[in-house]
């Protein structure tokens, strides 16, 4: 249902190890490849609530990578990407202007929340702008000891208000944060 009385939220929705990565040096997410409880963690009632899907480069050339190329099945889908010039579909749309700029244009638009997809330079790159309104977490239950950290590392001090969490019967742990204002 479209938010018409309040604004687009930006959400992180993501997975990472015990040691808190999103993906191996590679990119390699293999680790993520496990039985998932009933209800998937959530995932379908949360793809309801967005209607946007925004990709840093590497994240959507690894969805390409696994024949997801023309993003997100009925979302609008979007990569931010300073070389690639345009996909191979027209269902995705590359971004190459300011985070800000493209940030408070989206959120004025009516409709529902935005997934920021990953990977961890674009959630930097969204964070330093001040437009990531909360975190959804799901801890997963390995440590892979090296990776790709949630957040591309940067000096930044940023406070959190535990909103929800939620344990699953696999031992993953899903941990909802909002942004606290500074």
């Amino acid at each position: 249902m479209p938010n018409s009385n309040r604004k687009r939220k930006f959400i992180v929705y993501v997975a990472v190890s015990a040691d808190g990565f999103i993906a191996r040096p590679d990119g390699a997410v293999e680790w993520l490849d496990r039985p998932h409880p009933k209800g998937d963690y959530g995932m379908p009632e949360f793809y309801r609530s967005i209607d946007t899907c925004i990709l840093g480069r590497k994240t959507y050339d690894l969805m390409v990578g696994f024949g997801l190329a023309e993003g997100y099945a009925g979302k609008k889908n979007y990569v931010f990407s300073r070389t690639l010039l345009k996909t191979k579909t027209s269902k995705v749309s590359v971004v190459s202007e300011d985070v800000p700029i493209f940030a408070e244009r989206l959120r004025s638009e009516k409709g529902k929340h935005i997934w920021l997809v990953g990977g961890a330079e674009l959630v930097a790159a969204f964070l330093d702008a001040g437009k990531v309104d909360e975190f959804i977490i799901h801890v997963i239950p390995t440590m892979i000891g090296e990776g790709i950290p949630l957040v591309a590392p940067r000096h930044r001090d940023l406070r959190l208000k535990l909103l929800a969490t939620k344990k699953f019967p696999d031992g993953v742990v899903r941990l909802h944060y909002a942004i606290r204002p500074t």
